[in-house]
């Protein structure tokens, strides 16, 4: 029995002249989180566009749980948080509830989603009332609605405050646990380090890496060295193993493959060196390398 609860084999779509996917190939499995992350325009809204059947690709399959993006079967499997959505301004958090409950096979009761989403005390106010961040949990709460096995979300926590966020990530976990397979589209990627089993980068339609987050981070190899020093950042960059130096307020911040190297030929040439702080990778480290090499 297949574990993949959705997969995209050798996808392609353009719109005119932009290539929007391009042989992209990824698999969401059951009973994980997968991050989908990519700077603007990377093909991420493509991608997952085509899996709700709401586009026709040009080449390459879809599947949803073996059903075809778009059929009935898909669409009951599958509920949606997109970052952008058009509720009813005047409709209840209750009245919206029911709304959509009302459109799918078996919902779960309304009120038992107004008490795990935290909106049993706003089930009365009208959506146009909320906070933004209310109405991010009201849209939370309708993806949740039809018991779904695949889960989209699109910046999910835009809008929320930390407790709130924490709040949602907590809940989100306990789905997973369920079997809930969940793709999470973000530009927060400290929360795609916490909370996803792997991350998809893609990059110009392709996907170039698909790993755990700490894999991800082995890969760039990089470490960060920040200090206050009298080197110029020019005379850094010409190094062999320096990827990268900036000053900024006389503090120096620079990347490297070497760091013991570095430091010795640094401390050498200013004895003054102080404030040092040594770091690991960071992820946005390793994601601009990947994008440089995909480029």
């Amino acid at each position: 029995m297949s574990t993949h609860a959705a997969s995209w084999v050798n996808v392609s779509k353009r719109y005119g002249s932009v290539q929007a996917l391009d042989g992209f190939s990824l698999d969401l499995r059951q009973g994980e989180v997968l991050a989908l992350v990519g700077p603007n325009g990377a093909g991420k809204t493509t991608a997952i566009s085509a899996l709700l059947g709401e586009i026709a690709v040009d080449q390459g399959k879809l599947e949803v749980l073996g059903q075809a993006p778009g059929s009935v079967a898909a669409r009951a499997a599958v509920g949606v948080m997109l970052q952008k959505a058009e509720l009813a301004a005047m409709l209840t958090v209750r009245e919206q509830l029911e709304l959509f409950a009302a459109l799918q096979v078996a919902p779960h009761p309304v009120d038992e989603i107004l008490a795990a989403c935290g909106l049993e005390d706003l089930a009365a106010r009208r959506y146009a009332q909320l906070s933004g961040g209310q109405q991010r949990r009201v849209q939370f709460a309708i993806a949740l609605i039809g018991r779904p096995r695949v889960l989209l979300l699109d910046e999910p926590t835009v809008a929320l405050d930390p407790l709130a966020r924490n709040e949602f990530w907590r809940h989100l976990a306990e789905r997973v646990r369920g079997g809930m397979a969940v793709l999470l589209t973000t530009h927060q990627l400290d929360e795609a380090e916490a909370v996803a089993d792997r991350i998809a980068v893609i990059r110009g339609g392709r996907l170039i890496a698909c790993e755990s987050a700490s894999t991800l981070r082995a890969r760039a190899g990089l470490t960060r060295i920040r200090c206050r020093s009298r080197l110029a950042p020019e005379q850094l960059r010409s190094w062999p193993d320096v990827v990268e130096a900036e000053a900024n307020a006389g503090v120096l911040e620079l990347r490297c493959t070497a760091p013991e190297a570095i430091l010795r030929q640094m401390l050498n040439l200013d004895a003054e060196l102080g404030e040092l702080e040594v770091g690991k990778p960071a992820l946005a480290d390793s994601l601009e390398q990947l994008y440089r090499e995909a480029a």
